[in-house]
């Protein structure tokens, strides 16, 4: 094993003293230098317990060979972000957190790198950098949240936010609603769906770079502690072997990557995440490759809140490895691409069972032959729109209604919470893109008074903005091109009729042509208030969501 970059040379002298002056001993100083990018704060749930991921993680460097130092990444809470300005400030830290990184990394000569996320933007974030840093580099998170208990039953944040929206609507007490606040969210770790925190860590172990596990684990399990050592002590294997991110995340690993998606039943955030990712690693992920991949991978997984099966239940059956050991069955995984275990995909999820055939459905018994997330296209969204199938109602996978147009989530929350949408409605909120928001907010909050009111099977939702993996009904996001960009979405009128068609892909608004090339010369796009700082900056760069919301070189 090589020595790292600083040791020798008196060249190098200078350096050394810094090492000194930082308590380094020469035999530290000889070793691999592990830049271990601790997420950690007290303001996020998934990351509080992450200091003793971290301590787990260094003792695991040290113990195979190699000086862990540690340095930060930032990470926002969506939750705590959500419904208001502060949603601005989530998407946006993605890029942060990657550029953030790839400094602290290159400036400090790395050997290698222990990523440990959890969060949202927080995780592809750090694979972003992983892609630039391109050193070997493993990633552990801190773990998914137990489910809450109300009522005898296990429940989530996303049943907390629609309890909102129930009692808002007359249909709770606001008894019931302090008990779902005070046991939806029972313990540290994300959010316990299959939301986008998990969806993106499932995917992890799905590219390569996370062991076995790393999704599912509850973040209160000491599971977790020793799967934190492991990945330490493994970094140092990947650093001998110089197997580097590059190597692992192939377009081969991204097309595992989809299919795990459409079985797992994601997040539509990830459609944002992995073309943003796999960009940084020189793949092109077009969003017609999903619903291609979608058309032959069945959806075997009816995570909260599609159905009523969470992260803990999903780790007891077998976890990731198990979906994809079902998914190879029918030849749907690529199984020779290589991962941070040193070994295939096919090698490590030989042996690994279904143990619980309600929580993974069978390959032959799925809850449908088509994935969980769609990608529609039509005039209303020539650039494509996003759908989380698997969490629409049946009844609602075709719609025709009226549209009840708004220029802000909160014009549109206020109009829900005074019983204003009828059933039949399409509520259309736009203006909050990746640049129009700008930072393009997730709407949980609307679509949870939607549910809350008792009309998720009854009206959509359509924004250029993008939704929590918290949201389920007939959420569509993600409409490109947006609103501020000169999209049909920002010419629909109050009344206009807009059909939906999931299974076959299309959304339109029912307007001729000459209609709306004359909206186009007679509605102005609707200027933001003044917007300055790192959002400014953000809102210049940012590519459409089609692309991934990715910031343009």
């Amino acid at each position: 094993m090589s020595e790292n970059f600083f040791c020798s040379g008196v060249e190098k002298a200078s350096q050394r003293s810094l090492f000194n002056a930082l308590g380094m001993t020469k035999e530290e100083m000889k070793r691999p230098l592990v830049g271990i990018v601790s997420s950690y704060n007290e303001i996020v749930p998934g990351h509080m317990n992450i200091d003793k991921i971290v301590e787990a993680v260094k003792l695991g460097v040290a113990m195979n060979g190699g000086t862990p130092v540690v340095f930060p990444a930032i990470a926002v809470c969506d939750g705590i972000a959500m419904g208001h300005t502060g949603m601005k400030y989530s998407l946006v830290t993605r890029d942060l957190i990657a550029d953030s990184t790839e400094c602290m990394a290159l400036a400090h000569h790395f050997d290698a790198l222990v990523m440990i996320p959890n969060c949202d933007k927080n995780v592809p974030g750090l694979l972003m950098a992983a892609a630039r840093i391109n050193v070997p580099t493993i990633f552990v998170s801190g773990g998914p949240m137990l489910a809450g208990h109300v009522k005898g039953k296990k429940t989530s944040l996303s049943s907390m936010f629609e309890a909102v929206g129930a009692y808002t609507a007359g249909k709770m007490s606001l008894e019931d609603v302090e008990e779902y606040e005070n046991n939806a969210c029972p313990t540290c770790g994300s959010c316990s769906g299959m939301y986008t925190a998990n969806s993106m860590n499932c995917l992890t172990e799905v590219l390569g770079m996370g062991l076995k596990g790393n999704g599912t684990i509850p973040a209160v399990y000491s599971d977790r502690i020793r799967l934190a050592k492991m990945a330490g002590m493994q970094v140092m294997e990947l650093y001998r072997n110089n197997i580097r991110p590059l190597d692992i995340m192939t377009e081969k690993a991204f097309m595992n990557a989809l299919t795990a998606d459409m079985a797992l039943g994601c997040s539509t955030n990830s459609m944002l995440h992995l073309p943003a990712i796999a960009n940084e690693c020189g793949v092109n992920i077009n969003l017609d490759i999903a619903n291609e991949i979608s058309a032959k991978t069945p959806n075997l997984c009816h995570l909260a809140p599609a159905g009523h099966t969470y992260m803990e239940d999903l780790n007891e059956a077998g976890g990731v490895y198990a979906v994809l050991n079902e998914l190879a069955k029918k030849d749907l995984i690529n199984l020779d691409c290589m991962t941070v275990t040193g070994k295939t995909v096919g090698e490590n999820i030989s042996g690994c069972i279904n143990k619980n055939p309600e929580t993974i459905r069978p390959i032959d018994n799925p809850y449908s032959e088509t994935g969980g997330i769609a990608v529609l296209r039509g005039n209303l969204a020539p650039d494509r729109c996003v759908v989380k199938r698997s969490a629409v109602a049946p009844e609602m996978l075709v719609h025709k209604g009226p549209a009840r147009v708004f220029d802000s989530e909160e014009e549109a929350i206020k109009v829900i919470y005074e019983g204003g949408i009828k059933a039949g409605d399409v509520v259309v909120i736009r203006y909050e893109g990746p640049a129009g928001g700008p930072g393009m907010r997730e709407m949980l909050s609307p679509t949870s008074a939607i549910q809350g009111a008792g009309l998720g099977s009854t009206v959509a939702l359509i924004t250029d903005g993008r939704f929590s993996g918290a949201t389920r009904g007939a959420a569509i996001g993600h409409v490109s091109p947006e609103a501020v960009n000169g999209g049909t979405i920002a010419y629909v009128k109050d009344g206009d009729i807009i059909s939906i068609d999931i299974p076959n892909y299309s959304i339109n608004l029912e307007v001729s042509d000459e209609e709306l090339e004359e909206r186009k010369k007679t509605m102005p796009i609707k200027k933001k208030e003044e917007i300055t700082g790192y959002l400014k900056r953000y809102s210049e760069m940012v590519s459409s969501a089609d692309k991934g919301a990715i910031i343009n070189k």
